[in-house]
């Protein structure tokens, strides 16, 4: 069979997937072929099966800094996130509910509390400032009696902006001592492995993790559940996972999701030197071009940068034909002819968010890499800049 080969030369998309590190792809490979026993199963192979998958667990509950309890292995990010709203919600008590998120959350928050809305629950979206982040007194404002759930993203996946989660997990403790418990989700995907996570230090009660996003297989993820919330699965099946998420465990998965965090664990993460070079090369070659979201509080890898009088669509497709690989935005919206709901939500115009585009660097990038991306990235913009139509732009 003809192995496949990435055409891509560089690749700067990162926060919407990662390619499988070499290490994590020889520990999955061996999980195909020797751990293939059902973890449910009584006999040796179910057994074995068994003892990888707890191991497993534990690796990355370690990394989380929670006991391996209180990780529930997904499907992905999407999925932990939909289980740590709907399984939540949907299992408290009451007639009258109300959820407090941002307006920037990832697509399956979002739709998750949508979904919520049209079961009678009530939502609030919460914006935020210019560079990304969330106002705590916002939160505070539109916290009610009723309110029973507060979910905001840990980091956010187009900008970088990190939230303050700790100062948010204050302010609910606040009121659980006063009587009124507000459980705390934090869509942690693009945080975890980029920067340090530790679910005690941060106060969230459900916290969603994703493998794919740190050189791990696709397929896997993981949702952290503080002992005692009271969350229910939202699919039917058998007691896997302790209740929380039915369905025979993808053993060889969580093997290699475990792989990938011991690489978080013993590699440092070095991708904001290459960011903060790629940036200042930019800023002082290419002119009408600006940092969208926080200078400052943001992820180590990621630049979303706005191009006045250039499409962004227009602009990624003229570097991929030269073998770059970048992105508008989230890669869970490709395809839609909407611009960016999150650099809406910052204060940038409908016109400024077509004209953005981020870079996302990971851990094989190289300083050559970060040059040759600058100067492909000056020639395509400067010939963007002038191109009066659509097709001249392609012809880069």
């Amino acid at each position: 069979m003809r192995a496949f080969q990435s055409i891509h030369v560089l690749y700067f998309d990162h926060n919407a997937t990662t390619c499988v590190a070499p290490e994590v792809a020889d520990a999955l490979s061996a999980a195909l072929r020797q751990v293939f026993g059902n973890a449910s199963s009584t006999h040796r192979e179910g057994q074995l099966a068994r003892q990888q998958l707890e191991q497993s667990r534990r690796t990355i509950a370690a990394f989380l800094g929670a006991p391996a309890a209180e990780l529930v292995f997904t499907s992905g990010g999407t999925e932990s996130n939909n289980l740590a709203i709907l399984g939540l919600v949907r299992n408290l008590p009451g007639e009258r509910k109300h959820v407090v998120t941002t307006a920037i959350e990832h697509p399956s928050v979002l739709e998750s509390c949508r979904q919520l809305q049209r079961e009678g629950v009530a939502v609030t979206y919460v914006g935020v400032d210019s560079t990304g982040i969330v106002d705590i007194a916002e939160i505070e404002s539109n916290l009610r009696s009723e309110t029973v759930l507060v979910s905001v993203m840990h980091a956010n996946n187009e900008t970088g902006s990190i939230q303050p989660i700790q100062e948010i997990a204050a302010l609910l403790l606040q009121r659980r001592r006063s009587g009124q418990d507000i459980f705390f989700h934090s869509d942690g995907v693009q945080a975890f492995g980029k920067i340090a996570v530790d679910v005690q230090a941060l106060g969230v009660d459900l916290y969603s993790i994703a493998a794919h996003k740190i050189f791990g297989p696709k397929g896997v993820a993981g949702l952290y559940a503080r002992k005692g919330t009271p969350l229910r699965g939202i699919q039917y099946g058998g007691r896997h996972e302790r209740e929380r998420r039915a369905g025979t465990e993808n053993v060889p998965a969580a093997i290699g999701f475990a792989s990938a965090v011991e690489l978080c664990a013993g590699r440092p993460d070095s991708t904001h030197a290459f960011r903060d070079r790629f940036e200042a090369e930019a800023l002082s070659r290419i002119r009408d071009i600006e940092i969208n979201g926080s200078k400052d509080r943001r992820l180590p890898n990621t630049s979303s940068l706005l191009f006045r009088g250039v499409s962004g669509e227009a602009l990624v497709i003229a570097l991929d034909l030269k073998g770059i690989a970048v992105s508008t935005g989230s890669a869970c919206s490709s395809g839609s002819v909407e611009p960016s709901h999150v650099l809406l939500a910052m204060g940038r115009s409908r016109e400024e968010a077509r004209s953005s585009v981020r870079f996302s660097f990971g851990r094989y990038n190289t300083a050559g890499d970060v040059a040759a991306l600058v100067e492909a990235l000056s020639g395509c913009v400067g010939k963007l800049q002038s191109a009066p139509r659509l097709e001249k732009c392609l012809a880069v």
